[in-house]
């Protein structure tokens, strides 16, 4: 935990998902000085993550703006996940917070190995920031346990998904999202600068998805939809990249692509959708 944090002189919203950190979250960063407005705190044992939290952030954004805060911080009902909102209401996504702690835990020489671990849903802009910095970025599968595994065969101790899981192993073996947000709140005092400048570290690349449900078979063995993927990587020609996999819970191919011109991207997925109904038909 950041030595001698201080959050004297910040106001904060947070947001609990009438969850696990109720009662903890907010008392801890009124420990710690802070001018706390707490929502989401009067579970009753049915709302939990019910148009709040992490999951559904909208409420924190509006809460933000409308008491001026400084940033909001935004728990799942469990509290293992955290999205944070600048002093605008403009929403924070774990792939910003991620490279806010990598940044800091380098520059403090605090990072175990050089890079941090995500999965490949994580954005492109983040792996392109770290590498500026001189870090890497480990893709894994996506999951939070499979982003552990990965931290844990090799050594590094900051990883997450952009949903806001966060794994600092320094701290927790699973997602805490209130230690990852005292980890950003750290930087964010010690810079004295607005959050919205210190949380702003990429220009997230354009990222669309598409989901396609299929009623039998593999859809992503056949040959025509190997094709259209095999052009899409083409198109894109090292300017993006593709995620194309079946869901683990549902029938449904899960097609997403991102890259620096939105409008090829659009179309190679697209292309992509296409053949795979065609098939899922």
């Amino acid at each position: 935990m950041p030595r001698n944090l201080s959050l004297d002189g910040l106001r904060v919203v947070v947001d609990c998902a009438h969850g696990a950190a109720y009662k903890v979250a907010p008392e801890a960063l009124w420990e710690l000085g802070a001018e706390v407005i707490a929502i989401g705190v009067e579970p009753d044992g049915f709302n939990i993550n019910r148009e709040c939290g992490s999951t559904e952030p909208a409420m924190l954004c509006a809460k933000v703006r409308e008491v001026r805060a400084d940033l909001g911080i935004a728990l799942d009902g469990d509290a293992d996940r955290v999205v944070m909102a600048d002093e605008r209401g403009h929403l924070i996504d774990g792939d910003q917070l991620m490279a806010v702690i990598a940044e800091s835990w380098k520059e403090d020489g605090r990072l175990s190995k050089p890079g941090i671990v995500a999965t490949v849903m994580s954005n492109l802009g983040l792996e392109r920031h770290l590498a500026g910095l001189g870090l890497g970025l480990v893709r894994t599968a996506v999951g939070d346990r499979y982003v552990l595994e990965r931290m844990r065969e090799h050594g590094y101790n900051v990883g997450g998904e952009p949903s806001g899981h966060i794994i600092l192993s320094d701290y927790t073996t699973t997602g805490d999202g209130l230690v990852a947000a005292l980890q950003v709140l750290a930087v964010v005092k010690r810079q004295n600068r607005p959050v919205s400048e210190v949380c702003h570290k990429f220009e997230p690349l354009p990222q669309i998805q598409r989901n396609v449900r299929y009623k039998k078979g593999k859809p992503l063995e056949d040959a025509k939809v190997k094709s259209a993927i095999t052009d899409g990587e083409q198109r894109l020609n090292g300017h993006g990249r593709l995620v194309i996999r079946p869901s683990g819970t549902e029938p449904v191919i899960r097609v997403m692509g991102e890259g620096d011109d939105q409008d090829l991207v659009e179309a190679v997925v697209d292309d992509i959708v296409e053949a795979l109904t065609r098939v899922a038909a």
